[in-house]
């Protein structure tokens, strides 16, 4: 157990001091220097924390001892060499004023693992996986340390987190990714393996950059400027239109039994039917207060057991969402397009009850025309509610009325403004040793491949000079194939988002896990992570530990036009390029055993995916066949080709593979305009 303990000799004086108490600060650790931390195997392992100033501080842990004085603003550090010692586990034993004891360290390979949700989705929430998973999940040499999410608009030098055992009662809460990542490399490795959670679903690669390496592009830092700006002044409105409450007595008091208005089966027979989008008034509605509405929807057996996408359009000002008389959301003043998802286990054939409580102390109540999002997962929302006010306001007087604050644009939700998440939740855990980083993100700025181009590798350059590693091995995933299949080849922003991660590869001790055949149609986080999770790990095992194990799949090389034909060269044809049989059915989702016909686009070719285009860019689905470590490429229908463009869609049916069992990653030998080249953050 991690204790601070106080010397005796130092309580003496206390005993007649009276009222006068001697200033001094006991010496402090960071969050992650916390009981049962993984700490690197590495001759250089900061450790680092808090004193009085001049104060002598000395670390221990096992045969190494390092000492420091403390700076003027109270901070030291030590470097610790502990290339020599065993796993553990040991004491990490802090000495000064005070003495602090972390139990329970062990010495292994420690990797950083951040991204958003697909890094951040616990393993608890793929049922399949779980029930599998978690009953042998006892490992105590495999360890997570989760980073509470933090969006902070300055630096900050610690978090909040607690290192955990892998165990059936806290497995559920690692990273499903990350735990995949871990185990595969403790397999192999037979160490201690620590994996530093600190991901946030729903997140842009902005947010988890620093503000000093947007400096480095003119669009970035001039999208940063004005997101953290906005942001600001809407925080200030927040604050006023507070204040304009508690001055007007326009303050919530919601019912303590929300059940009454939220119950599928209460009677309605005083609710006021009221069309929306639109005004609570012109249905004869209170302008301002709690108003509750309330819509039964169908919900279809293709429906039933997939989680519902809703959107509830421009709601003014706060709401609370209930479906079937649960409570599955609320969004305060911020909220920009009200989107709530309603989990798999609660979307069941039949009908479906949603009811919403809006809350507006202002006037104008209601969800504000203009908005096109309005739907469940494809059911439409429009036309006749019913309605009911829990509560009413007066109408505003003039004066009242004059002092409403005027709300301004909405902002970016804090988590998404640039730099945040970085001075939240990667700036305190420099210098933390770590072997690597392990990164998946990305759907985020699935429309933005081009800047995504130039942000991604600032991002990589930007930790590893924090670091002070510039050989930091940086590894990362590449998104999955999501959303529906589209019968004809063209332009896809899933394609250039790919084509963009891809691109980093031309960092040194950088890797990229293709993961264009695990995705899924209906569902942006894909069940299966142990693939994702033993793909990442490959890549570690092969660059970072030279173990010998295939690491990637077929990567685009180079092209030769051979007449009206083009062959394609690769890398990475270990055991020889194979197409993979195409399976005759798929399941769009995972959780569904529902299954569609596969209809592909190139049936009478040995590969699918292959598209090629002349010089009008116009493209047709190609015949491809391998050819020795080549693919041969063609169409009747470009007799002069110029491009090839391979699993370009944001869900493609591709596969090609070599003899390691990995895919071949999408890729275009074109420098064709980009879709998304005026997409910015």
């Amino acid at each position: 157990m991690c204790k601070s303990i106080v010397p005796s000799w130092y309580l003496l004086p206390l005993l007649f001091a009276g009222s006068i108490t001697p200033a001094r600060a006991d010496v402090s650790l960071p969050a992650i220097f916390s009981d049962h931390a993984v700490l690197q195997k590495s001759d250089k392992v900061p450790v680092w924390g808090k004193a009085a100033p001049g104060e002598a501080v000395t670390v221990t842990i096992g045969n190494e001892k390092a000492a420091a004085t403390a700076g003027a603003d109270g901070k030291w550090k030590v470097m610790l060499d502990l290339s020599g010692q065993g796993a553990g586990p040991f004491d990490l034993t802090v000495q000064g004023a005070n003495k602090i004891v972390v139990g329970d360290v062990v010495i292994g390979e420690v990797w950083l693992c951040s991204g958003q949700s697909n890094m951040s989705f616990p393993l608890a929430g793929f049922k399949a996986v779980a029930a599998v998973e978690i009953p042998n999940s006892a490992n105590p040499l495999l360890r997570q340390f989760l980073v509470k999410m933090n969006a902070s608009p300055v630096p900050v030098d610690d978090v909040e987190g607690k290192w955990t055992l892998s165990s059936p009662a806290t497995a559920g809460n690692f990273s499903a990714t990350a735990y995949f990542f871990g185990k595969a490399l403790q397999k192999q490795l037979q160490v201690p393996v620590g994996l530093v959670n600190s991901s946030v679903g729903g997140t842009l690669i902005e947010s988890w950059m620093s503000s000093e390496s947007m400096d480095a592009d003119p669009v970035l830092k001039a999208g940063r400027d004005k997101a953290q700006h906005d942001y600001q002044t809407f925080q200030d409105y927040i604050t006023h239109y507070q204040d304009w409450q508690k001055t007007h007595d326009r303050l919530d008091h919601p019912t303590a039994h929300p059940e009454a208005f939220a119950d599928p089966n209460i009677t309605t027979d005083d609710w006021k039917p009221v069309p929306l989008p639109g005004l609570f008034s012109k249905a004869g509605l209170p302008d301002a207060g709690a108003i509750w509405i309330r819509k039964k929807i169908t919900i279809p057996p293709e429906r039933a057991g997939r989680g519902i996408d809703m959107f509830l359009g421009d709601i003014r000002d706060t709401d609370q969402v209930y479906w079937n008389g649960k409570k599955i959301a609320e969004s305060d003043l911020t909220a920009v397009d009200h989107r709530y998802g309603v989990r798999f286990n609660l979307v069941t054939q039949g009908e479906a009850t949603i009811a919403v409580r809006i809350f507006d102390p202002g006037a104008g109540a209601g969800i504000i025309p203009g908005n096109p999002h309005f739907t469940a997962s494809g059911i439409p929302l429009t036309g006749d509610w019913l309605a009911k006010a829990e509560f009413a306001f007066p109408t505003l007087d003039a004066d009242a009325l004059k002092d409403l604050p005027v709300r301004p644009a909405t902002p970016r939700d804090r988590q998404n403004v640039a730099n945040y998440l970085f001075n939240g939740m990667i700036n305190p855990l420099i210098p933390y040793a770590v072997r690597g980083i392990a990164w998946y993100q990305g759907e985020g700025n699935w429309d933005q491949g081009s800047q995504y181009r130039i942000a991604f590798p600032l991002l990589i350059k930007d930790w590893r000079a924090r670091w002070q590693r510039g050989d930091l091995p940086f590894y990362y995933c590449q998104v999955a194939n999501y959303n529906i299949h589209v019968p004809l080849p063209g332009n896809s922003r899933d394609g250039e988002l790919r084509d963009a991660q891809s691109s980093a590869l031309s960092l040194p001790e950088t890797g990229e896990a293709i993961l264009i055949d695990i995705g899924e149609e209906l569902n942006i986080h894909p069940a299966n992570k142990k693939e994702t999770g033993e793909r990442l790990a490959r890549i570690a095992l092969a660059q970072t530990y030279g173990k010998d194990v295939v690491y990637s799949g077929p990567v685009y090389d180079s092209m030769t036009v051979e007449a009206d034909k083009i062959r394609i060269h690769f890398k990475h044809t270990e055991g020889g390029l194979i197409a993979r049989p195409l399976p005759a059915v798929y399941q769009p989702l995972s959780t569904d055993p529902k299954t569609v016909p596969l209809v592909r686009n190139s049936p009478e070719s040995q590969l699918e995916g292959f598209a090629i285009s002349g010089e009008d860019h116009k493209w047709a689905w190609a015949d491809a066949k391998i050819d020795g470590d080549t693919v041969v490429v063609s169409s009747p229908n470009v007799p002069k080709p110029v491009a090839v463009r391979y699993a370009w869609a944001d869900n493609p049916f591709c596969n090609l593979y070599n003899g390691g069992g990995l895919p071949a990653g999408p890729f275009r030998t074109d420098d064709f305009p980009l879709m998304s080249v005026r997409m910015h953050y």
